[in-house]
């Protein structure tokens, strides 16, 4: 049986080949190509004479190391592509402070008296019922939008209840349908509602980059629908 002289134990010289011992802390745990290299040197140097190396298995080796290799490359452009791409999105984020951008919402955090300007999708011409209802499930506005054709109609609260009272701070939903229905109805079939607001800084998230709108709070870029 053939052996690769220098490995043993007791031996720095085969330690430092497979990268262990003493050394180990100053080099990689995986093997490099001059490492790899080095081994199929030394297997060649040591194989058994009267059964060599089987050429087709030695090519396979050398192929599937540069198979590996091919492959770390394209991880490594990969991942530098990537962080590209990710500083130039935060750029293009970071442009769009300053600017009103328009976000889908159901709910949104208010303060005392502040009032809200956005956008209800009608399915047709006609009026749109809105509820403003409280965290408590308590209605305390309704108004009526009238959408002048199929798509976005503008909408403004004033931030006052039924009674023309500023209403209190929390969190509040908005609930609109088409026509004259009760948007509070369980099988009311709700409108998609959008919300306008300035946007004050970009946030860099590990789930990606977030938008912080002035008296709405942090919104992914995702939940964007126009800016402007």
């Amino acid at each position: 049986m053939s052996t690769i002289p220098g490995t043993s134990a007791s031996g720095d010289n085969g330690y430092s080949l497979l990268g262990l011992g003493v050394q180990s802390e100053a080099r990689s745990s995986a093997l490099g190509q001059a490492d790899f290299l080095h081994l199929m040197t030394e297997q060649l140097k040591n194989q058994d004479p009267l059964k060599p190396l089987d050429s087709q298995q030695f090519l396979g080796q050398l192929a599937q190391f540069s198979t590996v290799q091919g492959i770390d490359s394209m991880q490594s452009a990969m991942g530098a592509m990537a962080s590209v791409m990710e500083s130039d999105q935060t750029l293009r984020a970071a442009a769009l402070v300053g600017h009103d951008a328009l976000v889908e919402v159901d709910s949104l955090d208010l303060a005392a008296g502040a009032s809200v300007q956005g956008e209800i999708t009608a399915p047709s011409a006609g009026p749109v019922t809105v509820d403003i209802v409280d965290a408590d499930g308590k209605r305390v506005r309704r108004m009526t939008v009238e959408a002048g054709a199929a798509g976005p109609a503008a909408f403004e609260w004033d931030g006052r209840d039924d009674a023309g009272n500023a209403i209190a701070a929390g969190r509040y939903a908005i609930r609109a349908v088409a026509g004259n229905a009760d948007p509070s109805a369980e099988d009311a079939a709700l409108l998609p509602f959008c919300v306008k607001a300035n946007v004050d800084s970009v946030s860099i998230e590990s789930t990606g980059l977030s938008l912080n709108l002035s008296g709405l709070g942090s919104f992914p870029l995702s939940a964007v629908r126009r800016i402007g």
